[in-house]
């Protein structure tokens, strides 16, 4: 795990995978425990749960630096667009679904 932040309704991680290691795996195991301790912690009133999808790109090492900027400045951007208009457009921008 290299850097992690999010917003009310969505969490940005960025990680490199190891050679034996698929996007599946890595993800039902954030997702899993990190509902563990979220739930054995009592950090939210009803019982916590990841939706069942999650969104994943590859990015180049020269573009690490700014990866991290755009996850680190997650509360300032979504002053300006909500995570749903910035989603379309990024299945937009690279022809997705």
């Amino acid at each position: 795990m290299d850097f992690v932040n999010g917003y009310h309704d969505h969490c940005h991680c960025l990680l490199s995978l190891g050679i034996d290691q698929t996007m599946s795996k890595v993800m039902q195991l954030i997702k899993g425990e990190s509902s563990f301790w979220i739930n054995k912690n009592n950090l939210c009133k009803r019982k916590f749960e990841w939706q069942n999808e999650y969104f994943a790109v590859s990015v180049s090492e020269s573009m690490l630096d700014r990866v991290r900027n755009y996850i680190r400045n997650q509360e300032e951007h979504h002053r300006k667009k909500t995570f749903q208009e910035e989603y379309a457009a990024l299945m937009k921008k690279y022809h997705f679904g």
